[in-house]
Order: C-alpha cells, then sequence, then structure tokens
C-alpha cells in the first residue's frame, strides 16, 4: 500500500467507536531498513487551553491497526494501547 493511499483516511478506535483523527494530520514512524510502518503518531486535537500547555500526542502502534478500508482505517486501542507524549 502506498502512502498517498492513506492520505485522508479517518482513523476510527473500534474500542470506544471513537474518531482518533485523519491521516494526513497525522506523522507516521517508518523503520528505515525494513519500511514498515512502525506507528501512527496524531497531534492533540487543539483547544484554548492546549495554546497555553505543552501539546500532547497519541501514539498508535501498527500492531493496533486490524483493518485499512476505502475511508476508514480502524484500530483496536484501549488505555493500555495508546501512549501520550
Amino acid at each position: 500500500m502506498k502512502l498517498s493511499e492513506l492520505i485522508g483516511k479517518k482513523i476510527v478506535n473500534v474500542f470506544d467507536g471513537g474518531i482518533l483523527g485523519t491521516v494526513g494530520d497525522s506523522d507516521l514512524v517508518i523503520d528505515p531498513f525494513s519500511g514498515e510502518i512502525e506507528s501512527i503518531i496524531l497531534p492533540n486535537k487543539s483547544n484554548i487551553l492546549n495554546l497555553w500547555f505543552q501539546k500532547q500526542q497519541l501514539v498508535i502502534p501498527w500492531e493496533a491497526v486490524k483493518k485499512v478500508g476505502s475511508e476508514v482505517i480502524v484500530v483496536d486501542l484501549d488505555e493500555s494501547h495508546g501512549k501520550m507524549w
């Protein structure tokens, strides 16, 4: 799959049904040797309070990706999987 095919897809968490973000607003961590995706990094959604505090990011390990569909990427992410940085 090409990176361009992922751009614009919404990331949906099957654990709670929430939309976590969109590929394109996110960063991908790619292993430089294998070329495989290691994780997706989503920026914290900004609001007025975040202007004053350091923004956090949600790191989604590629192992949490369950399905890449035509419009969405389905991940299974509970509190123990995602990491806030």
